[in-house]
């Protein structure tokens, strides 16, 4: 009986820890000033211009607050955001990500000569191999699918994407949980692959 107690009061107690997570809601104007410091490499309206720092804006919130918590707990290593997140609360993460989701992203030119492969891996993958196509999780026109938590790709740019898909295939990023997918599909993936997917997604939208 006790054992049966203990089972119940753990599982409402995870579920009640959960459920909080779920409820807290963002506010995209206190995250405006929140992400102030975000500016610098990100671009105030997340749009950023240098190519090795990602495109946060319109970006999901789910997946920005996972991201920023990986990063915030040492799940995922981004050296440039060393310290950066250590003095913020979970409802200042919110507040951030609401703000950058509700931005317009901008979207970039793919080289014209890498489109024809690009497209083939993003919308066929190599399923010979059992990569699947990238659609099935950020969908046709790479807006990713927000409640999911899978990102929104189109427009990023190439040279991130890029970086990211490299990391994930030689194992430098972990954060893709116990499913291991995005290590999993990157494994399978050349040089030459990474550059060309990566360039199509850049023009995509």
């Amino acid at each position: 009986m006790n054992k049966l107690m203990v089972s119940l009061l753990l599982t409402f107690g995870v579920g009640t820890a959960a459920h909080s997570a779920d409820v807290l809601v963002g506010d995209a104007q206190a995250g405006q000033a929140k992400a102030a410091v975000c500016g610098a490499c990100h671009a105030p309206d997340g749009n950023s211009l240098a190519p090795n720092f990602p495109k946060l804006a319109g970006q999901g919130e789910r997946y920005l607050l996972k991201q920023m918590h990986d990063i915030k707990d040492g799940k995922r290593a981004v050296l440039e955001m060393t310290g950066l997140l250590s003095n913020l609360g979970d409802q200042d993460l919110a507040d951030i990500a609401a703000h950058y989701a509700a931005q317009q992203g901008s979207v970039g030119a793919a080289d014209p000569n890498l489109v024809a492969q690009g497209e083939a891996l993003f919308r066929g993958g190599k399923l010979v191999e059992g990569m699947p196509a990238c659609t099935g999780c950020h969908s046709p026109d790479g807006t990713g699918n927000a409640a999911a938590g899978f990102p929104h790709v189109g427009g990023q740019h190439a040279q991130y994407v890029a970086k990211q898909l490299t990391d994930f295939r030689e194992g430098s990023r972990t954060n893709d949980g116990d499913s291991m997918i995005m290590r999993a599909i990157a494994a399978k993936l050349s040089n030459k692959d990474i550059a060309a997917v990566s360039s199509y997604i850049q023009g995509l939208h």
